[in-house]
């Protein structure tokens, strides 16, 4: 086949731009100080345009990337940003996700005398921070509140015309229980902003401004050609699933998620009207992490490796109603709709796809996070932790792994007891936790932490009332389940709780497993 030249200066643009991410990616990981940020990877870094458009974003976490954009806008619609500025935002309400992320962003520019004149690009990155302050160490609390789960920045500057403001750092770091690790990680994101200007300067000084615009834009038009082509692919018609978190971690009734699919000429409308109303607990998402969700799904039904830019989304409407669980409004708490609703809309999503392509859509994955958080005096630590993945009409599913719009990283059992006074009794694979079928699902994990000294524990998790869903008669995937052991006795926890755990105390978090496909063979 031959390719044009203009095809092969599009593929080594965007690899050029992908780089630019990467390379940020790897810096703030690096420089940063948490066992979060430098072993799990929770962070995302991503290249946007003169309109504060994505172009390019790194291998980094889904649910960070597609709700990004909307944190840049922000920032663009709140100030006029200089050179050496960079500004800082975790409200969820302005295109943040959790109070946890906090987002950097600051403008590119490429010729002197930049007074007056407009961002020839800007950079961001997003971290998840172990703690920032709130009723609970680790900031992932059962809050009934936005106000209790930490310190919510609106876009500040961090940094003024290249110089940091020393007395609003001093403010974000009064207001969190590990201000020293909160520092590092911050100067960490700053590190890695600088990093991606030197790069993008000399991309520019090397190829020149015009040609790099005129790439990013190509690379934005493939990606809508290539998401529409992949839309015209389906059936025309209206898809439409539900499916439900186990709770709210206030009160005990599920939390329903619908979705309408429609799709027809190329183009996809996705409706979440009909969804719960925003509830007491802390699963309330915004719109940027529906967007993010949306935007993930519809990747995944791209089979070329597509570039991730602003262009994906031009084909889809999301439609989620203001006040809603996918929509919600202040004050509503925040912290599990990043982490445990994204999952959900992410199955419903697949599931009502399912109906329009069974042989392309896998089941339902573990479809939790596992968030555990806990401190003590002098530390906060935060992790989300694998479970099974959802099986295909081609291949079982994989065992313990993130899956969807998580894509960290364990921390290692070294790194984990170096830093924090607790032991890792127990981390195995969960045998036999996926579902059966003709292809099964992944299996979970089974983790167990050992407490040393006090701690206050926080659990925001879910899939512990219905497993996975199977597809094409495949069985479910199990549960997941939580257990204390203290002193000899174990105690069943619910999915979402907090708890005082003492020395000798283990906590045991069993993930569920993955979904399996296609009816298992009848034996003769």
């Amino acid at each position: 086949m031959q390719v044009s030249a203009q095809g092969i200066e599009l593929e080594l643009f965007r690899h050029l731009l992908v780089s630019i991410a990467e390379e940020m990616g790897v810096v703030l990981r690096k420089t940063s100080y948490s066992a979060n940020i430098k072993e799990r990877r929770d962070y995302s870094c991503a290249v946007y345009d003169a309109r504060g458009e994505a172009v390019a974003m790194g291998d980094h976490m889904p649910v960070h990337l597609g709700a990004m954009p909307l944190s840049v806008r922000a920032v663009m619609d709140a100030f006029h940003l200089q050179e050496g500025d960079v500004a800082l935002v975790n409200d969820p309400f302005r295109g943040g996700t959790h109070l946890p992320d906090i987002t950097a962003v600051a403008p590119v520019f490429t010729h002197g005398n930049t007074r007056g004149r407009r961002p020839a690009f800007y950079l961001a990155n997003r971290a998840h921070h172990a703690d920032v302050g709130g009723m609970s160490p680790g900031s992932m609390p059962l809050a009934r509140e936005i106000f209790q789960e930490g310190i919510r920045i609106p876009p500040v500057l961090i940094r003024r015309r290249g110089k940091i403001d020393r007395a609003l750092l001093d403010l974000l770091l009064a207001n969190v229980r590990t201000p020293i690790e909160r520092e590092g990680d911050l100067m960490a994101q700053l590190a890695a902003i600088h990093r991606g200007e030197v790069r993008l300067r000399e991309l520019v000084a090397k190829q020149g401004e015009a040609r790099v615009n005129r790439n990013m834009r190509a690379i934005q038009d493939y990606s809508a050609r290539i998401m529409q082509a992949a839309i015209r692919k389906l059936p025309r018609g209206v898809y439409r699933f539900r499916d439900c978190l186990d709770n709210d971690g206030i009160t005990d009734a599920p939390v329903w998620i619908k979705a309408a699919v429609t799709i027809a000429n190329g183009r996809a409308v996705v409706d979440f009207t009909g969804s719960a109303p925003q509830v007491q607990g802390s699963v309330n998402a915004n719109f940027a992490v529906t967007l993010a969700a949306a935007m993930y799904v519809f990747r995944c039904l791209i089979e070329e490796d597509v570039p991730f830019t602003a262009g994906i989304l031009r084909p889809i409407r999301v439609i989620a109603p203001e006040g809603s669980v996918v929509n919600a409004l202040p004050p509503a708490a925040m912290a599990a709709g990043n982490v445990e609703t994204s999952q959900r809309i992410t199955d419903v999503l697949l599931g009502a796809l399912a109906k329009a392509a069974p042989e392309r859509i896998p089941a339902a994955s573990s479809g939790t996070m596992n968030n555990l958080s806990f401190g003590g005096v002098g530390f906060a630590y935060y992790e989300t932790i694998a479970g099974g993945m959802g099986a295909s009409a081609h291949a079982d599913g994989a065992s313990a792994i993130h899956t969807h719009m998580t894509n960290s990283w364990n921390t290692p059992i070294e790194a984990f007891e170096h830093q924090f006074p607790l032991r890792i009794a127990g981390y195995r694979v969960r045998r036999g936790s996926g579902g059966t079928g003709a292809h099964r699902g992944g299996d979970g994990i089974m983790r167990e932490f050992e407490f040393l000294v006090p701690a206050e524990v926080t659990l925001l998790s879910d899939r512990r009332e219905r497993g996975p869903w199977g597809l094409a008669g495949g069985g479910s995937g199990k549960p997941g389940r939580n257990t204390l052991l203290r002193a000899g006795r174990s105690r069943k926890l619910p999915a979402k709780t907090r708890f005082e755990a003492r020395p000798g105390d283990v906590l045991r978090i069993e993930t569920p497993g993955g979904g399996a496909w296609g009816k298992a063979p009848t034996s003769r």
